[in-house]
C-alpha cells in the first residue's frame, strides 16, 4: 500500500492509491467475513491437513512493533507482546481465539459456581511452569492480587471490578469470591495470567522482558534486539494444547512492502495485516482471509479542554466524515461504518440512539455555533489504515476546518498526550480490546472505565456523561440476560451522544498463509496471529 504523506499529497497519487485499493475490493469482497470455514477460492480456509514435522518450525511475519512496556501480563497491551503471552501463558480458563468459546487452562475443569458470590477452581494435576517449578494456588493468588492492587495501575483491573478477592482454599484449589453476583465470572478469569511468585519478586524486570510461564511455548528470544521473537516448544506443558511445532520465529515487520514480499517468496508462513492492495496478488500455495471482528479504528476527543469539551465540536467531527470513502476507498471495503459501539454481528449489538453519517452541512452549522474554525489531529501511524488517514483530513478541510496534523508511532502517540491536558484535540487510532475477550461489559470498560483512557487521555473523568456511563456499567454487571443487555444498550447510547471517544468503523482482520506448510492454521478476527493447535510440515 503507497503511504503518501499528507503534506505532499497530490491528486494524481491519491487517485493511484484510490485505483489501487479499489480493485483489492473486488477480492475483499469475496473474502470470509464472520467466522466463515471458505477462503477467496471457496476452499476451507483452515492450513494443511497434512502431519506436521515434530520437529517443525513455525515462521510469521508481524506488523506490529515490541511495545515500550514489556511482556509482563499485568501491564503490557501491546499486539505483539500480548500475542506472544497467549503462546506462552496461561490463566485458569481462556478463550479460544478461533472460537471465542470458554475452556479450562490452568484448571482442571471450568469453574465451578457454589453460590451467588463463590466459585472453585481446581489446578490441573501435575502442572508445571516453564522452568520446571509446580503451579500453586499461592501463584494463583498472587497473580491476581498484583493485577487488583492499585499501586500497580494495570489496565486488566478495569475488567475486574465484580471481584472480592482469589484465595487458597487448600494447595489444589482456590476460591473466587466476588462483590455481588456476576454472570462473566469463567470468561473473565482469563485476562489474568498465572506467573511464578518467587520468580516475579526476585526480578520483576527479568520477568517483565521474559515472562515465565506454564503454556506451550517458551519464548528464548524476545526481539528487542533481533527484531524477531523466537519460542521453542515447553517441554514442561501438561495441558490441552501442546506445542505442535518444535520453535517459532516471528519476524517484526512493520513496513508493508517487506511483510508482503516475505510471504511472497516463502520467507515466512503467515502474516497479519495484510495490505489491502496486496490482497489480489496471493496466490496458491498463499491464502487470504478476512474475519469480522470489533477490532475498530477509533475518533479520541480531548474532553477536558476547548475545544473539545464542547460536545458539539466533537459531534461536528464525527458528521464530517465521509464513511463510505473511508470504508470502500481507504479500506477497500475491509471495514463497516460503526452503527453502534459494537460491530453488527455482536450478540450485544443494538443500533445507538446516534449514528454519524456523512453530513457535511450539519458538521458546519455546529462548527459556525462554536466559532471553531482549527484543529490539531494526531495519527498513529499504523499502515493498515495508510489510506484513510488523508480521507479524515480533507474530511475535516472540506468542513472549514484548518486541520494541524501530526503522524506518530502508537506509543508515541501515547507517550505524548498521557496525563498531558494540552497535548491534542482529536486522535485517531485503532483499537481492538476484543483480544482480551468479547463481552460487551469488557469492551465498554477497556475503554470507558479505567483511568488511563478516561483521565489520562480523554480527560472525560468527572463529567456528567462519565457518572452515568460508570452506573449503568455497574448495573449491568449486577445483572444478567435482557436485562443486561437493555443496560449496555442504553451505555451504546450514551457514548454514541457524547463521544469521548468513538469507532469511525470496525474491520475485518485479513491474514495470510501458506495453506500446504502450516497444518490446522486458522486465521482469527482479533488483531495478531495464533499458533496454538498449530504445526509446520517444514524444518
Amino acid at each position: 500500500m503507497v503511504n503518501t504523506p499528507l503534506g505532499g499529497a497530490s491528486r494524481r497519487s491519491f487517485l493511484k492509491v484510490s485505483s489501487a485499493l479499489g480493485a483489492a475490493a473486488a477480492l475483499a469482497a469475496t473474502l470470509s467475513a464472520c467466522g466463515d470455514k471458505k477462503d477467496a477460492a471457496g476452499s476451507d480456509s483452515s492450513g494443511s491437513t497434512a502431519t506436521a514435522n515434530s520437529q517443525g518450525k513455525i515462521t510469521a511475519g508481524i506488523s506490529y512493533e515490541l511495545g515500550t512496556n514489556g511482556y509482563d501480563p499485568m501491564t503490557t497491551t501491546s499486539a505483539l507482546t500480548l500475542a506472544a503471552n497467549w503462546h506462552t501463558l496461561e490463566g485458569l480458563t481462556e478463550l479460544n481465539l478461533v472460537t471465542r468459546e470458554c475452556y479450562a487452562a490452568l484448571g482442571a475443569d471450568m469453574p465451578k459456581q457454589i453460590d451467588d458470590t463463590h466459585w472453585e477452581v481446581a489446578l490441573r494435576d501435575g502442572a508445571v511452569f516453564s522452568d520446571g517449578t509446580p503451579v500453586t494456588t499461592d501463584d494463583v493468588v498472587f497473580s491476581f492480587e498484583r493485577v487488583l492492587n492499585p499501586e500497580n495501575k494495570s489496565l486488566y483491573a478495569a475488567f475486574l471490578p465484580f471481584l472480592d478477592s482469589v484465595q487458597a482454599k487448600d494447595d489444589k484449589t482456590v476460591t473466587v469470591v466476588t462483590k455481588y453476583p456476576f454472570s462473566l465470572v469463567p470468561e473473565r478469569l482469563s485476562v489474568v495470567k498465572i506467573v511464578p511468585k518467587a520468580v516475579v519478586e526476585a526480578d520483576p524486570q527479568a520477568f517483565d522482558q521474559n515472562p515465565v510461564g506454564s503454556g506451550p511455548y517458551i519464548m528464548t528470544d524476545n526481539g528487542a534486539q533481533s527484531q524477531q521473537v523466537e519460542f521453542k516448544a515447553n517441554e514442561h506443558y501438561n495441558g490441552a494444547h501442546p506445542a505442535k511445532a518444535a520453535s517459532m520465529v516471528w519476524q517484526i515487520i512493520p513496513d508493508e512492502t517487506t511483510r508482503t514480499n516475505a510471504i511472497s517468496s516463502g520467507t515466512v508462513q503467515a502474516i497479519d495485516s495484510v495490505p489491502a492492495a496486496n490482497l489480489g496478488t496471493m496466490s496458491e500455495p498463499l491464502k487470504v482471509a478476512a474475519k469480522q471482528g470489533f477490532g475498530l479504528l477509533f475518533t479520541m476527543f480531548n474532553c477536558g479542554s476547548a475545544p473539545m469539551n464542547d460536545v458539539r465540536n466533537r459531534q461536528a467531527v464525527m458528521y464530517s466524515l465521509d464513511y463510505d470513502k473511508i470504508c470502500k476507498t481507504g479500506m477497500s471495503d475491509l471495514a463497516t461504518p460503526a452503527t453502534c459501539f459494537v460491530q453488527k454481528e455482536h450478540p450485544a449489538y443494538k443500533e445507538a440512539s446516534t449514528v454519524y453519517t456523512h453530513d457535511v452541512d450539519k458538521a458546519k452549522s455546529l462548527f459556525a455555533e462554536t466559532g471553531l474554525t482549527e484543529v490539531r489531529l494526531l495519527c498513529s501511524n499504523h499502515g493498515w489504515f495508510a489510506a484513510v488517514r488523508p480521507i479524515i483530513k480533507e474530511n475535516l478541510e472540506a468542513a472549514g476546518l484548518k486541520v494541524n496534523y501530526e503522524e506518530k508511532k502508537s506509543s508515541d502517540v501515547y507517550s505524548t498526550i498521557d496525563g498531558n491536558p494540552d497535548a491534542y484535540d482529536i486522535v485517531v487510532a485503532p483499537g481492538d480490546p476484543s483480544v482480551f475477550g468479547d463481552d460487551a461489559d469488557l469492551l465498554l470498560r477497556w475503554w470507558y472505565a479505567g483511568d488511563t483512557w478516561t483521565d489520562s487521555r480523554m480527560h472525560w473523568k468527572g463529567e456528567e456523561s462519565y457518572n452515568q456511563v460508570q452506573d449503568l456499567l455497574n448495573k449491568a454487571s449486577e445483572a444478567t440476560g435482557d436485562d443486561q443487555k437493555n443496560l449496555w444498550h442504553q451505555t451504546f447510547d450514551v457514548v454514541s451522544d457524547v463521544i469521548p471517544l468513538y469507532p469511525i468503523f470496525h474491520r475485518k482482520v485479513p491474514t495470510a498463509y501458506n495453506g500446504e506448510t502450516l497444518v490446522d492454521f486458522q486465521p482469527i478476527a482479533v488483531t495478531g496471529l495464533s499458533f496454538i493447535d498449530v504445526g509446520s510440515t517444514e524444518s
